[in-house]
């Protein structure tokens, strides 16, 4: 049987059953690309009791071996945040109804739950965008297009950052992004390491934030539009 276990946000996140589910299986995977971790994969692994973790990378994953080896023993992948808000999770799933092997999803908390915590509305944002590290001729800003969109029905935008982009460089690509879509940045919120001990939220101007250094990963970007007054009252706590 194949269990996909969310490890939810800090270190203390995944849930009874979830530690249970993970403690019996035979194999126990850790998903390792789509967010950096605010724990390492040792203290992750004493924590939960586990005898071996093996971490997989993104081409590990979609090559969904796992799912053939679920066929023959119980097999957990032990995702950061909740098991599904990857793409490449729900093609697990589907491979495993293909083969016909058994499968369970235990959830946990993901940063979908956790931006409510500045005060904007979650039924209020719009698309989801994801910020990809820029590299040598290469540099995709199609997350701002989302922005945009967004922007156009007067809807939030979350901005995912992509592993291993430091906070200075993501807040680069951002302020090129926003100038080449002609969209001008007004005080906006940066959320670091959402439901941990060293949970933070920002909401500044972004020549502020330039002079910012200690943001740790994982961080993510909103982008705010049109605030309800109780959405400004409880963000200008923030300022």
């Amino acid at each position: 049987m194949l269990y996909l276990i969310g490890l939810g946000l800090n270190f203390d996140g995944i849930s009874e059953y979830g530690l249970a589910v993970a403690r019996r299986c035979k194999q126990v995977y850790l998903e390792n690309y789509t967010v950096e971790f605010p724990y390492s994969e040792g203290e992750l692994k004493d924590k939960l009791g586990l005898k071996k973790l093996v971490s997989l990378d993104r081409e590990s994953v979609e090559s969904e071996a796992i799912v053939d080896e679920a066929q023959k023993q119980d097999v957990a992948l032990l995702v950061y945040g909740s098991p599904l808000t990857a793409t490449t999770h729900i093609s697990l799933i589907n491979e495993a109804k293909r083969l016909g092997v058994k499968y369970k999803v235990i959830y946990s908390a993901s940063i979908f739950d956790a931006v409510a915590e500045t005060g904007l509305q979650l039924y209020k944002f719009g698309k989801i965008a994801s910020m990809p590290a820029w590299k040598k001729n290469y540099e995709p800003d199609s997350f701002m297009e989302i922005v945009s969109e967004n922007k156009s029905i007067k809807a939030h935008s979350l901005i995912l950052v992509d592993i291993g982009l430091d906070f200075q460089t993501a807040l680069e690509q951002l302020k090129v992004s926003a100038k080449k879509y002609n969209l001008k940045l007004n005080r906006f919120v940066v959320c670091s390491r959402l439901g941990t001990k060293n949970s933070k939220i920002h909401y500044k101007f972004i020549e502020e934030y330039q002079e910012f250094s200690g943001i740790k990963a994982p961080f993510c970007f909103i982008i705010p539009e049109k605030l309800h007054f109780l959405e400004k009252d409880v963000l200008e706590e923030f300022t």
